[in-house]
């Protein structure tokens, strides 16, 4: 059992496009930087965010280099280009199940790191899925720009987690003070491994190369199960997964009540 943290919530903000997903992220780590979050549900609370995409969208490392994705190519095939506020490799979103989470703790980072994706496995667990933590870690990438320095799910890092070998989670977090950010992706499908037409690459060969790599080091829940749980179900294991790891009820909140409640949201749409 994990005692982190004595109060737990989770918000289900559905559908959004890039900017407002990652608006509202950005939004959600000011709440706990500035206090409000913590001042009206307590000094000892977390939150989970679920969510998704419409229109599909690449986000970029908050470091990523924009040159790498054909910006234009994006925008003929209506995808939406964002940077995210955490670091990290290009994702395309489009089949996946997408979570955040927030906290105000002294804990380390990669203390954090495993015990959010702990949750996550606890919740594949209830799909019959037995999800293992990866081990390598990242290597920052040297030179001119390939498959695996582009792509998120071509490289793994230790506490991600994988089946038969092959990453299933994609994460990233953002820590400012004791306030940490920490978001990714359960891809539900192999739609991310279109990720490789809108990279921009010299180089004839490179585009299959890299849709082969990832071919081989992802894995998508449809690959695993034969069929896409629903959106649903998954925020419900997951809410469930999370209870179970804190040994206490996870309370729900809806988008509207965080925006009434906290104030200052800027341009997000509820």
């Amino acid at each position: 059992m994990n005692t982190f943290f004595s109060k737990v919530y989770c918000v289900d903000t559905g559908l959004h496009t890039g900017e407002e997903n990652m608006e509202f992220d950005r939004w959600l780590m000011a709440a706990f930087l500035d206090g409000r979050f913590q001042k009206h549900y307590g000094s000892e609370s977390c939150l989970w965010r679920f969510y998704s995409w419409r229109p599909y969208a690449i986000t970029l490392g908050y470091n990523q280099d924009c040159s790498e994705i054909d910006i234009l190519k994006c925008q003929a095939a209506g995808v939406d280009v964002v940077r995210r506020p955490t670091g990290g490799r290009a994702v395309f979103h489009a089949d996946e199940f997408t979570y955040s989470f927030f906290s105000d703790s002294s804990e380390q980072n990669s203390v954090l790191y495993r015990m959010v994706h702990e949750v996550i496995q606890q919740a594949l667990k209830g799909l019959g899925i037995h999800a293992e933590f990866c081990r390598s870690t990242l290597q920052r990438s040297q030179g001119v720009p390939t498959g695996g320095s582009v792509s998120c799910f071509t490289a793994s890092a230790k506490y991600e987690l994988q089946v038969e070998g092959r990453k299933l989670v994609g994460s990233a977090q953002r820590k400012t003070m004791n306030v940490l950010l920490q978001h990714g992706s359960l891809l539900l499908s192999e739609l991310h491994k279109e990720l490789c037409q809108f990279i921009t690459f010299s180089e004839k060969d490179a585009l299959e190369d890299i849709r082969d790599e990832m071919e081989r080091k992802s894995i998508s829940l449809e690959e695993i199960l034969g069929y896409i749980p629903q959106y649903e179900h998954l925020a419900e294991l997951m809410r469930s997964a999370a209870g179970e790891l804190h040994g206490i009820k996870v309370e729900e909140l809806h988008m509207d009540e965080l925006l009434n409640i906290l104030g200052d949201h800027g341009h997000l749409s509820q």
